[in-house]
């Protein structure tokens, strides 16, 4: 059912609201949220930790259960600004007194109207504590601040269990970072840990990848292929961009949460296998699950523990620490770590967006690296040498050095490229106007692979 209430034409308004100043860090304003109208008005949900999402799925913080809410509607989290209201790609959309927005910022007194209901927002007197690791580091993530030692706590309660996990962040957050920590803090550290990229391979291939095939299932199958599942017994397989899954292969997934079973390809035999599973995407499955591109069945399996990997633009108080360990990591000394980071480089990266995050302030510290200084950004996101371009080397013959330039530019622009596509395949062969298969073949000879 449509909602038939003119609306603005707005798909984001910004609202007056109060902060939550003065509230000790770890913890967050407590809000309550009221049915004011429609078939379950009275009905009430106050928070209890710095978000909660609403819809009319019963795995919702606040359930609705009402034919015009969709199964998830929308998310509402607490910031430094205050509340905001996120639409998880509802069917009937948020309206916020009066005004449709994909995303608002609330004030106490809001009214959201959720299909057929109406929903009054209110800040409450009291506040959540939020549960903070002591650690500021959890394998190779760092930081100190709230958001991050939040996710620390989160991460330290998955290891010590054997639970599905679904990671969830902007690409560029260190999602295979947590899981490859998760891996090594956990009781299967001394098992494989193996990586799927469900953006790398067609259907097809992905298949086989992942579940293996009998010779002769197909052309080419001269012999037995295990899949990954079965190579990894008793470790951990950690899919990567699980959002990406095509359809046809959501279910036989599935078969592996629920059964701790696959069938190769070719095969009548279900193989039994011992394995944690590891999920991350930088995309909000609950928004898929609504249009029908994610099994509902499937999201509910991978995400017996969620945990948000939050942004550099969530956690700017980290910046430094995050600069420093990037740095230690592409193995500059601590006398030039500490020389590089002069306060003008660090007032350049606390000013700049970081679209991709952590993966691309490692490749700008890296540039800066290799030109022994702060190398320029730019607003689209990519970067520019010093002095104009890069030095031309003419001790070395012609053809060479012109093999060497295209290869440079090659790895530049396909690092670049996949960073605004977040690593999508797809999406980045056709911005680039190429076949994926050639977009393929030049990010494995350049070692692009991710």
């Amino acid at each position: 059912m449509q909602d038939k209430e003119p609306l603005e034409d707005s798909t984001r308004k910004t609202l007056p609201h109060a902060t939550p100043g003065g509230i000790e860090p770890g913890r967050v304003r407590r809000f309550r949220l009221t049915v004011v109208e429609g078939s379950l008005a009275g009905l009430t949900w106050e928070s209890s930790a710095d978000r909660g999402s609403v819809g009319s799925h019963s795995s919702n913080d606040f359930v609705l259960d009402e034919p015009t809410v969709s199964r998830f509607h929308c998310e509402l989290s607490v910031g430094s600004d205050g509340v905001t209201v996120r639409d998880l790609g509802s069917l009937n959309g948020v309206v916020v007194d009066g005004v449709r927005v994909k995303e608002a910022l609330l004030r106490g007194g809001s009214l959201l109207r959720l299909g057929a209901l109406v929903v009054r927002f209110d800040f409450s007197p009291e506040s959540n504590r939020l549960a903070l690791s002591e650690r500021t580091r959890f394998g190779s993530l760092v930081g100190a601040s709230a958001a991050m030692r939040a996710t620390f706590a989160l991460l330290e309660k998955a290891a010590a269990s054997d639970a599905t996990v679904l990671l969830e962040g902007e690409t560029g957050t260190g999602k295979s970072q947590a899981a490859q920590a998760l891996h090594e803090a956990g009781p299967r550290k001394d098992k494989p840990f193996l990586v799927v990229d469900c953006t790398a391979l067609p259907a097809p291939l992905l298949e086989s990848e992942l579940f293996g095939y009998e010779k002769g299932a197909f052309t080419g199958a001269t012999s037995r292929h295990v899949g990954v599942f079965e190579e990894a017994q008793g470790g951990t397989v950690f899919l990567d961009e699980v959002g990406e899954l095509p359809a046809e292969l959501q279910p036989k997934l599935l078969r592996v949460l629920e059964a701790r079973q696959v069938r190769r390809v070719g095969s009548n035999t279900w193989q039994p296998v011992d394995v944690r599973i590891i999920a991350a995407t930088h995309r909000d499955l609950r928004r898929q699950v609504n249009t029908g591109a994610f099994r509902a069945d499937l999201f509910f399996r991978l995400a017996v523990v969620r945990i948000p990997l939050p942004s550099l633009r969530q956690r700017p108080e980290d910046l430094r620490e995050v600069a420093l360990a990037v740095l230690a990591a592409l193995g500059a000394s601590e006398p030039r770590r500490e020389a590089l980071l002069t306060p003008e480089l660090l007032e350049r990266l606390r000013q700049w967006a970081w679209p991709g995050n952590v993966r691309e302030m490692r490749n700008y510290l890296e540039r800066c690296l290799v030109f022994d200084g702060a190398a320029p950004l730019t607003d689209e996101g990519g970067w520019l040498p010093p002095s104009g371009g890069p030095q031309v080397d003419v001790s070395v013959p012609f053809s060479e050095a012109r093999r060497q330039a295209l290869d440079d530019f090659e790895r530049r622009y396909l690092s670049t490229l996949l960073e605004l596509h977040g690593d999508n395949m797809s999406q980045a062969a056709a911005k680039a106007g190429m076949d994926r298969v050639y977009l393929y073949r030049l990010i494995r000879r350049h070692g692009l692979k991710r």
